[in-house]
């Protein structure tokens, strides 16, 4: 265990500074003799394409990686962090952009574990464990029971969780990384009055986040990162967004959302009144070769349950799905597959990766069908030849095939994903969040393969929390409130103020 710094009679002006700092990875330079002063009392951004280090960095002060070079101080002092209980112990705490809760435990658990209370025979005191929690809860305005499992929550209600953890260690440093992922605007609002409250008691909230509304909303500093270095650190009110995403990318990015015209053919899928019960009902659509359609909707409309449902993931339980005007029936993801149809799953950590694996085990995996498996051998060197091509097609960073997917950042994870899905060659491409937690570089070439897939003719189903997204992309738009369809707008009428008055019932 560390020991706490000594408190000078002076307070400096920076609470943490990062010094020369430097890490490397089998084959990677993942920060480069960076460094970071962040001052008390404010909200310092740092913004960086995926694998441009922010995380590495974030997980050094956290204490989960030791560095290779350089030096971190905290209240001007030198200190050395070797595990994320020194870091806690120090004053930082950090929340994660990979939720770090146990699922079979309750809230109040998950927020107390190794800090609950005892009673006298040394047992853990639950009334007092749930009163702690309430109070917390109270302060923050979180609306959660605290003995509801947290297996039970949605992705929001994890986060405000996790934020409610991290609050109650009382750190002076905090670390957010993408913590309004999963968030509707009114839990982003909700977030914001969390972290004016934090930066009005004198604590310095680091803040990553890829979404630059947030940015110049909630900033008072702004680092920027680019392949493992340090670029810039100015005011926020000095940077506009355009000048911000130059300096990011390091290059023009002159198209967001590269919609191109596609020819719309014939009705490739057709859903009629189905439904799931207790979560949505009376579903209908019907999606066209080469056409975008774009589903909105807030958290828990309803919009993912339905694309697992068309997936075979949770069957439906009442209403057809046609193929090519054939009923059929959809009673799991392997039948899905040889329907030609494909889904990119909302949490690619939790549903759609295998950590341990390698990017080519990630890859390959749902292409391992008749085609390249006979008599159960598997044509692997086949396999490989394609999965270097759409290495090279996606722009995969990764040293090679063989890396660990663990150790890729977000944005080239969920390049491997996509990749994966179009080994198997859909018809139906459904695309649940395709750009969440990815940098506005990679945004921008996920968004020009999707808008290339549909020029070539496949149907594409596309769901998206962010309205942008939705209305740069979308051919129409259907869009969901609490388990039905409130409407659907054609292109050349959807804006902002039509979509979110039908999402909000």
């Amino acid at each position: 265990m560390m020991t706490p710094p000594s408190v000078s009679t002076h307070a400096p002006p920076y609470l943490l500074e990062v010094d020369s700092v430097r890490k490397e990875f089998p084959g990677v330079v993942a920060l480069d003799s960076v460094c970071l002063r962040i001052r008390p009392g404010t909200v310092h951004a740092l913004m960086g394409e995926n694998g441009a280090g922010k995380s590495t960095l974030m997980k050094i002060i956290a204490g989960i990686y030791t560095p290779d070079q350089g030096m971190i101080r905290l209240r001007g002092e030198p200190c050395r962090l070797t595990s994320p209980l020194d870091a806690l112990e120090a004053g930082i705490a950090m929340i994660h952009q990979e939720l770090n809760l146990m699922s079979f435990m309750t809230i109040a658990e998950n927020i107390w574990i190794r800090r609950e209370p005892l009673n006298r025979f040394g047992l853990v005191d639950h009334a007092e464990l749930r009163r702690r929690t309430r109070d917390l809860f109270r302060r923050l305005k979180i609306d959660l029971d605290p003995d509801q499992a947290v297996g039970e929550l949605t992705v929001a209600g994890r986060q405000m969780v996790e934020i409610a953890k991290a609050v109650s260690y009382d750190s002076d440093v905090l670390i957010m990384d993408e913590p309004t992922s999963a968030l509707t605007d009114r839990e982003v609002a909700h977030l914001f009055a969390i972290v004016e409250d934090l930066r009005s008691r004198g604590k310095a909230i680091i803040y990553i986040t890829h979404k630059m509304n947030e940015v110049f909303e909630i900033a008072d500093d702004i680092s920027i990162f680019r392949d493992g270095r340090h670029i810039l650190t100015d005011a926020a009110s000095n940077l506009t967004r355009d000048k911000l995403i130059n300096l990011m990318v390091g290059r023009e990015i002159t198209q967001m959302f590269p919609k191109g015209e596609s020819k719309i053919g014939e009705v490739v899928l057709s859903v009629e009144n189905l439904a799931l019960e207790g979560v949505f009902s009376n579903v209908s659509f019907e999606l066209r070769a080469g056409e975008i359609l774009g589903i909105a909707g807030l958290v828990g409309s309803g919009r993912t349950n339905v694309a697992e449902a068309i997936f075979g993931m949770t069957p439906a339980t009442a209403g057809t799905i046609r193929i090519d005007g054939k009923p059929v029936r959809v009673d799991s993801p392997k039948t899905a597959m040889a329907h030609k149809l494909a889904l990119l799953t909302e949490d690619r950590k939790e549903t759609g990766l295998f950590l341990m694996l390698s990017v080519l085990e990630n890859m390959e995996l749902a292409a391992l069908t008749d085609r390249y498996v006979q008599g159960g051998f598997v044509a692997q060197s086949e396999l490989n030849g394609i999965c270097a091509t759409m290495k090279n097609t996606l722009r995969v960073k990764t040293p090679h095939l063989q890396e660990c997917i663990e150790n890729l950042s977000g944005g080239n994870q969920q390049k491997v994903l996509i990749a994966r899905w179009l080994m198997t060659q859909p018809r139906v491409l459904i695309l649940d969040e395709p750009t969440r937690g990815i940098d506005v570089g990679a945004k921008a070439e996920i968004h020009r393969l999707i808008s290339d897939l549909a020029a070539q003719g496949m149907a594409i189903i596309m769901i998206s929390s962010e309205l942008p997204e939705i209305l740069g992309m979308s051919d129409r738009v259907m869009v969901m409130h609490e388990g039905r369809v409130t409407g659907t707008v054609d292109r050349a009428d959807a804006d902002q103020v039509t979509i979110m008055r039908l999402a909000s019932g």
